[in-house]
């Protein structure tokens, strides 16, 4: 039995090279960026007004100057227009290009406009002002995202404005999630006594449907030459297994048995952790990775977000960055094990504070959606005073 340290450790020692595709602009949302983005052009590529208003030369009003003859309109998207004597003004609307010999715009809030003439009503005018100076966020060639991000909906405005229709992100992997157990019958079927429905396989993939991964959902029954077949089926399809139950030591656990007949090699079989103590993690010919969690719901959750997360976080290039909490109330726990304890999150005078969450035990589902987050205590301590900080894994 390893320490959670140790299996971590291990688990990232295993992590995947994806290799990367291109996807359509819209389709990067949520997946990770595998380029760096420069700018085409400066940005903004012009001097851009602002504000709806008149452009003038700031001179013209520091000479005296507050009536201003129109000389023309400069809307936005038309070329750029030049004003030809000093003391006039070109009407400017907001995004325009700014015209030649102007060097600042007055809104129309401080103007009074008649007869082809504006009068200045503002106190002072700069030069500068209301213009957003080409070159000023960026210059052309200058790095805007670097890889190794997620995109959001930021990043897609910042991959349009460069002329980017598709974008280079890192694959996803093909993971087949395969729940255990011929207590277990699906989601639409009415259990009889003895059953009870599948929600462990629902969780994972939906977590990974969030993340843009393609998921295949299976069950295999407690028979070891169907698991075996079934398995052998999948696994050509696939990269990566996400199991649920069967890893234990109980007689129908046959799925250690399975895989080493499947060329498991396997990494560990049990962290010094509770919940999850008989975690497998292992890998399969071909460079594919098999991670077996405990079958109680909190058991194959908890595993999920403590190790198949950062695992998959690392293969994608994405930093792991560590978090932690405070305890808000102290905690005994005497077992010589890691403690993973569901808590709420408040934030008191920017200082994270975890309350742990009443639940009856591994198999409690209910209490996960009432969690924002784990926070881990360690084995060689049993008792944990409160303002103490420990790792967190949010939720």
């Amino acid at each position: 039995m390893i320490s959670v340290d140790e299996a971590m450790q291990l688990v990232l020692q295993h992590k995947m090279n994806l290799g990367t595709e291109e996807v359509p602009l819209l389709q990067a949302v949520g997946r990770v960026l595998a380029q760096e983005v420069t700018a085409d052009r400066d940005l903004p590529p012009f001097d851009r007004v602002t504000m709806d208003g008149i452009a003038i030369k700031a001179q013209s009003f520091a000479s005296g100057t507050r009536s201003f003859r129109i000389e023309k309109i400069q809307a936005a998207g038309s070329p750029q227009t030049a004003l030809a004597v000093a003391e006039n003004c070109i009407e400017v609307m907001t995004g325009a290009m700014l015209p030649a010999n102007t060097d600042a715009v007055v809104p129309y809030e401080v103007c009074e406009i008649q007869n082809q003439r504006a009068t200045v009503q503002a106190e002072k005018v700069m030069p500068g002002q209301n213009i957003h100076r080409q070159g000023s966020d960026s210059t052309a060639g200058s790095i805007l995202v670097s890889g190794g991000v997620t995109v959001t909906p930021a990043i897609i405005g910042t991959l349009a404005s460069v002329g980017m229709h598709q974008a280079k992100v890192y694959r996803m992997p093909r993971v087949a999630i395969c729940s255990t157990g011929d207590e277990l019958v699906d989601v639409a079927q009415t259990p009889l006594p003895h059953q009870i429905r599948r929600s462990n396989a629902y969780v994972l993939a939906a977590a990974l449907q969030e993340a843009k991964v393609p998921v295949s959902l299976f069950h295999l029954p407690d028979e070891p030459e169907t698991m075996q077949q079934e398995l052998a089926a999948i696994l050509p399809q696939h990269e990566v297994l996400l199991l649920s139950g069967a890893v234990s030591k109980g007689k129908f656990d046959f799925l250690p048995l399975v895989l080493e007949k499947l060329g498991l090699a396997t990494v560990f079989h049990k962290i010094a952790q509770k919940p999850g103590k008989p975690m497998l993690f292992g890998t399969l010919p071909e460079g594919k990775v098999v991670f077996g969690f405990p079958g109680n719901p909190v058991s194959t959750y908890v595993c999920f977000m403590l190790y198949f997360w950062p695992w998959l976080k690392a293969s994608l290039g994405l930093r792991i960055q560590p978090q932690k909490a405070q305890l808000a109330q102290p905690i005994s726990f005497p077992p010589a094990l890691g403690y993973h304890v569901p808590v709420t999150l408040t934030n008191e005078n920017g200082v994270l504070k975890a309350l742990p969450v009443k639940t009856s035990g591994s198999g409690d589902l209910t209490s996960l959606y009432k969690a924002d987050a784990l926070l881990s205590l360690p084995a060689d301590q049993d008792e944990f005073k409160a303002g103490e900080s420990f790792p967190l894994t949010l939720l």
